[in-house]
């Protein structure tokens, strides 16, 4: 009895244990409420973010997919085994694509691989890189040309006004040809799913259209291609009329001027009429300028100065080069150096759409694909081209 009353003085009151429990009941209710707070509020952020993330960025994506992958999922399954199902029911109107196209006459490829195709064609050496390019939905493309000026006098008070000439309007019509390719591949490489058939098609199909392009605004005869730079008559500039290509001689057959071989280069550039120089380029082959960039002045300086960044072109006289191969190189006569504002000198028209037909049946085992579209071009300013001619007059 003693001992058990002398344990209980020791121990703390009753009153005071409960007191220090609600505190600590308390203080941990508190933080409780302060950790459900911060919870909440990084819920609520995270739900904001989701909410933003929804509304601005999938939409994007989506529409990306709706317009773009199936009809490239219905191209390479066209493409890789002749199913046509898709590309035929796909219903792309007013979404940048059109694929209503019969399977007689091939479908449409897919804008990412027309679009690798094309910016191969400006980017090869061709006179398409500096020529007038548009996109027309004819089978032709007009061009109306002003030959002449609009007269033009000084009128007084008293005088009477006298009339003035009147411009000359020229059409030009600038036909579209049909530029084919036909690449072959085994089915047993299309059955292959690592083999990328969009990127081979490409490659092959813009590797085809660049050379013939190249060489067809170059000396293309009009009979079911373009109509060439070096295919119209060609004049002495001194005597240039509307319709023909004025040309400065190097007086020399087949060379420049032994003594004075820059002179032909000065008198080219200046036979160019002043509005055409500001926008003038040369077109010569790699040949050609081999010998042009030996040239000096009187002064000992080099005429040619060689591109100060990647990708710009090298200059001749201050004015860009085209190295374009299929220019002739130099000979007797030859017209193997252009100098003008192509521009404004020279029009490619062209459809913008590409068409593929798949035919596996003319070439077994192999499959050909057979690549179409429709491009024309010609001279549309007599006046903005001239030439150097390799000859003595």
């Amino acid at each position: 009895m003693t001992e058990t009353h002398e344990r209980g003085a020791d121990s703390p009151p009753l009153a005071e244990v409960k007191t220090a429990i609600g505190g600590f009941l308390s203080e941990f209710n508190q933080f409780q409420d302060d950790m459900n707070a911060k919870l909440q509020k990084q819920e609520e952020r995270i739900a904001m973010l989701n909410t933003k993330t929804n509304t601005f960025a999938r939409p994007a994506l989506s529409t990306e997919i709706d317009t773009q992958a199936p009809h490239k999922l219905a191209l390479k399954n066209y493409l890789r085994c002749g199913d046509d199902d898709a590309l035929r029911g796909l219903e792309l109107e007013g979404k940048a694509m059109n694929t209503a196209v019969n399977a007689e006459g091939g479908y449409l490829v897919d804008p990412q691989t027309a679009e690798m195709i094309q910016s191969v064609l400006r980017s090869s050496s061709s006179l398409r890189s500096v020529a007038n390019v548009v996109n027309v939905e004819a089978t032709s493309f007009d061009v109306l040309i002003d030959s002449t000026d609009t007269g033009a006098g000084w009128a007084d008070e008293v005088s009477s006004t006298a009339e003035t000439d009147t411009p000359q309007i020229e059409r030009i019509s600038i036909p579209l040809h049909e530029l084919s390719a036909l690449p072959k591949a085994s089915q047993r490489l299309l059955d292959d799913s690592a083999f990328d058939i969009e990127g081979w098609l490409a490659g092959r199909i813009a590797d085809k259209f660049a050379r013939a392009e190249a060489a067809s605004f170059i000396s293309g005869d009009g009979s079911g291609k373009p109509t060439g730079l070096l295919t119209h008559p060609t004049v002495d500039n001194d005597s240039w009329t509307w319709g023909n290509l004025g040309y400065v001689a190097t007086g020399t057959a087949g060379d420049f001027d032994s003594s004075n071989a820059a002179d032909a280069i000065v008198d080219l550039v200046y036979a160019l009429g002043a509005r055409y120089r500001a926008n003038a380029n040369f077109i010569m082959n790699s040949k050609t300028a081999g010998a042009v960039r030996k040239m000096k002045d009187a002064d000992g300086r080099f005429l040619w100065s060689d591109g100060l960044a990647a990708g710009e072109p090298a200059r001749l006289m201050g004015y860009p080069v085209l190295i374009a191969e299929d220019m002739p190189d130099i000979a007797v006569d030859a017209m193997a150096i252009a100098f003008g504002d192509f521009g404004a000198g020279y029009t490619i028209a062209e459809r913008p759409d590409l068409r593929v037909l798949r035919d596996p049946f003319s070439a077994k085992p192999h499959v050909l694909f057979y690549a179409t579209k429709r491009v024309g071009g010609d001279v549309t300013d007599f006046a903005a081209i001239k030439l150097m001619k390799f000859g003595t007059a």
